[in-house]
């Protein structure tokens, strides 16, 4: 039996490591790659914290949250396809939508 301390470690790593790719990445897919760790982070501590109480909430938050993670997805890229259709770029640093 694993205790629930290194799952909620490792969850804490997985989270870390994504606002780091966030945070220093510039490329928007590998943006939403990281944003996809951290919410899989949220989602092991979802499952570790169900586990140890011995009820399938957690295992229910997960379900929904991994529906909507792949809405988001979805939704993202089609924006960066619209963004790289119009710019020719998916560079952050220079796309400025906003300015006419």
């Amino acid at each position: 039996m694993v205790p629930t301390s290194y799952y909620l470690t490792l969850s804490a790593i997985l989270f870390s490591l994504g606002v780091v790719g966030v945070i220093t990445k510039r490329n928007p897919i590998q943006i939403f790659m990281c944003i996809e760790l951290m919410l899989n982070a949220a989602n092991l501590t979802f499952i570790a914290i169900g586990h140890h109480l011995g009820q399938m909430n957690g295992q229910i938050y997960t379900i929904f949250s991994l529906a909507v993670a792949a809405a988001e997805v979805s939704v993202g890229l089609g924006i960066i396809i619209t963004i790289f259709r119009s710019r020719e770029t998916i560079n952050v640093d220079e796309v400025n939508i906003l300015k006419s």
